[in-house]
C-alpha cells in the first residue's frame, strides 16, 4: 500500500454489498483514525467504521450534533485514502433537513466512503445508549431518507436508516419503523440499544433486509460475541468506539505512569515499537518510488 488505497470506491461499494448479500457476519471496528483504519485491515477485518461520537470526541466536543458534514467528510476522505476495506459512515440526522440529508449523501460519496448510515433523532441529538433522547415522526424521517436517495448517484453506496425509537416508544415501534423505513428505500437497518438477544431475534423476523448489531461498551445492549451474531442472522458486528476507548485508557494511564515515575521506561512493553509503525506505514514499499526513502536499517527492538 503506497501514498493510497489500490482500490477504487466503486470496487469498495461492490464489494460491501456482496459481503453483505452473502449472508455472513461482517467485523467492523470503529477506526481512531486513518492509521487505526489501516490497522484494522492489517488484522484482517472485514469493514472500517467511522463513528460520530469518536469523530466529536476526537475533536473535543460531546455526540450532540456539533460537528459539521464537512468536517465528516474531510476524516472520512482521510481515512478511505488509506484502506482498501469499505468505509461507513454515521452521518446523524442528516446534518438538518432532508435537503441536508441529500447533501451529505453526495459529499460521502465523494469522500470515498462505501456507505453511510442516518437516524431518526433530532438535533441535538445524543448517544443512541442515553435515556432522554427525542426522535423524529416516521414520516419526517421517511423524507429524509427519500431524499438521501434521491441524491445517491451510485446505486451501490449503502444507505442505512438508524432507528433509535426501542428506547423511546418500545420494540415494536422500533421495528415498525425499520419496515417504514425500508419501503422508502433503505438498503439496511440498524437498530439502536435493544436489551437482549429476544429482541435481536424479534428484529431478525420483522425484516429482510441486512440488519447490524451495535455493540458499544457501557450501553443498553449486551456484548454478544459473534458466534451468537451468526446463529441470530446479523450481517453486521459493530465495534464503534471500542478503539477509541482502549487507546485513551492507555493514554490516560501513560501519562499517570510518566507524571509518577518520571520516565517512560517501564511503559515501554505496551508500546508500538518504531519497527511495527514503519512496517504498518508501508517505509520499505516507498523505497519503490525513491530509494533514499528507505535506506536505513532499524536497530533490533526498535
Amino acid at each position: 500500500m503506497v501514498l493510497h488505497t489500490r482500490t477504487t470506491p466503486a470496487e469498495r461499494r461492490r464489494a460491501l454489498r456482496e459481503q453483505l448479500a452473502s449472508g455472513r457476519l461482517l467485523r467492523m471496528p470503529g477506526a481512531i483514525n486513518p492509521l487505526s483504519a489501516r490497522l484494522i485491515q492489517d488484522t484482517g477485518f472485514d469493514a472500517v467504521y467511522l463513528s460520530g461520537a469518536v469523530l466529536a470526541a476526537d475533536l473535543g466536543l460531546p455526540d450532540i450534533g456539533l460537528t459539521t458534514s464537512a468536517e465528516i467528510a474531510a476524516r472520512a476522505q482521510q481515512t478511505t485514502r488509506v484502506t482498501d476495506l469499505p468505509v461507513l459512515v454515521d452521518a446523524d440526522t442528516g446534518f438538518g433537513e432532508p435537503m441536508n440529508a441529500a447533501r451529505t449523501v453526495q459529499l460521502m460519496e465523494d469522500a470515498g466512503l462505501a456507505g453511510l448510515h442516518l437516524e431518526d433523532q433530532v438535533n441535538p441529538k445524543r448517544c443512541g445508549h442515553l435515556d432522554g433522547k427525542t426522535i423524529t415522526s416516521r414520516e419526517e424521517m421517511v423524507r429524509r431518507l427519500r431524499g438521501a436517495v434521491d441524491a445517491r448517484r451510485d446505486p451501490d453506496f449503502l444507505l442505512m436508516a438508524r432507528t433509535d425509537a426501542r428506547g423511546v416508544e418500545g420494540l415494536d415501534a422500533a421495528i415498525d419503523r425499520a419496515k417504514a423505513y425500508v419501503d422508502a428505500g433503505a438498503d439496511a437497518i440498524f437498530p439502536e440499544a435493544l436489551a437482549d438477544e429476544a429482541e435481536y431475534e424479534a428484529f431478525r423476523q420483522a425484516v429482510d433486509v441486512p440488519l447490524l448489531a451495535n455493540l458499544t461498551e457501557f450501553g443498553k445492549t449486551p456484548l454478544l460475541n459473534t458466534r451468537t451474531l451468526e446463529n441470530l442472522g446479523y450481517n453486521i458486528a459493530l465495534y464503534p468506539v471500542t478503539l477509541l476507548r482502549i487507546a485513551m485508557g492507555a493514554v490516560e494511564e501513560g501519562l499517570r505512569t510518566i507524571a509518577a515515575e518520571g520516565t517512560q521506561e517501564s511503559l515501554l512493553p505496551r508500546m508500538q515499537t518504531r519497527c511495527r509503525l514503519y512496517e504498518l506505514l508501508g517505509y520499505e514499499e516507498y523505497s519503490a518510488f525513491d530509494s533514499a526513502v528507505f535506506d536505513f536499517t532499524l536497530p533490533p527492538g526498535t
